[in-house]
């Protein structure tokens, strides 16, 4: 049956690697998503990937420092990567490792209706209500950070504020592609507040957004 899913490793622009799993569309659900990590484990370079969760819920590789980040929605999957970085705790939050991802389909027309919910007034301003796909960024957006943030309780509103959103990036990687357009966010924590970068790209429907601190560890360029 694992001919039936597909799996892509590939760099982003950004320096931040995913691994997506997509296919599989005759289940659905907890069993797909379980299928779904399943191949996503048993393709690891060096062998099976164990996944862990903080008690936070923030998940992580049994064995390893590398910075971990999971989303999924209808039968895709993605799950984005930072270099190891045994200089920093993975458990709470650290500019070195701040990363979040998050994917949505870009017909789901639900968002438009809980916008009010996760984006404050300045941003319900800024994001256009008649576009679909500008709200359905600005939610992975949110959720991304919310992830990168590694801190419990955060309100979409007010802890977590968006100043630009990135364009959707359909010519990832190719040969002559144009940099992304990447947005701009700042994380309200107890700690401080803390700049962030937010690159998204298409794949499979899906909008798919990752959210970084400029100061955490990225890949190079080179594949």
């Amino acid at each position: 049956m694992e001919t039936e899913f597909i799996f892509w490793h590939h760099p982003t622009p950004v320096g931040i690697k995913v691994d997506e799993v997509s296919g599989m569309e005759n289940r659905s659900g907890n069993i797909w998503r379980t299928m779904a990590l399943q191949i996503y484990c048993e393709n690891g370079r060096d062998g099976f990937r164990e996944i862990g969760h903080f008690p936070n819920g923030a998940p992580f590789l049994f064995g390893t420092t590398t910075r971990i980040s999971i989303t999924h929605t209808d039968h895709l999957l993605a799950v984005a990567s930072l270099p190891k970085t045994p200089e920093a705790g993975l458990s709470e939050f650290s500019p070195r490792t701040a990363m979040g991802i998050d994917a949505e389909k870009l017909n789901r027309s639900q968002v438009l209706k809980i916008r009010e919910r996760f984006l404050s007034p300045e941003e319900l301003s800024m994001v256009n209500a008649e576009s679909l796909e500008d709200n359905i960024i600005a939610w992975t957006c949110k959720e991304a950070l919310y992830k990168a943030a590694m801190t419990e309780g955060l309100d979409f509103r007010t802890d977590i504020t968006l100043y630009s959103l990135p364009g959707i990036d359909r010519e990832m990687n190719l040969p002559g592609a144009p940099e992304p357009i990447l947005g701009k966010a700042t994380l309200h924590l107890p700690s401080g507040e803390y700049e962030m970068e937010l690159y998204s790209y298409e794949s499979d429907g899906c909008c798919v957004t990752l959210a970084f601190s400029p100061k955490c560890a990225k890949f190079g360029r080179k594949k």
